[in-house]
């Protein structure tokens, strides 16, 4: 969990960055930077963006799998790291 903490920390440094979410399989959030509102609205959003994008990626080929995402607005930049069991998401200030 350390490690989990020390990665978190070190994202959170990086310029422009707004929030952080890790979000489980089924789309709840587990650990956040974010307050709660926003965390909710965020996670709900993305997990249906991430299951549609990974579904199309293996749809085109099946043998293979989404590994990153991202997604860049007039006000954000938000990139998606999903794993097995978990995605990492990162809000950002692309203009920062």
């Amino acid at each position: 969990m350390a490690e989990v903490e020390e990665t978190i920390k070190r994202i959170q440094s990086q310029k422009g960055v707004q929030g952080i979410i890790i979000v489980n399989a089924e789309g709840i959030p587990i650990k956040t930077t974010l307050d709660n509102s926003n965390t909710v609205h965020y996670a709900g959003l993305i997990h249906q963006l991430v299951m549609k994008a990974r579904s199309t990626v293996r749809e085109i080929d099946p043998q293979n799998d989404l590994t990153f995402l991202r997604v860049r607005s007039k006000k954000n930049e938000i990139m998606i790291a999903p794993d097995k069991d978990y995605f990492l998401i990162v809000i950002q200030n692309p203009s920062e």
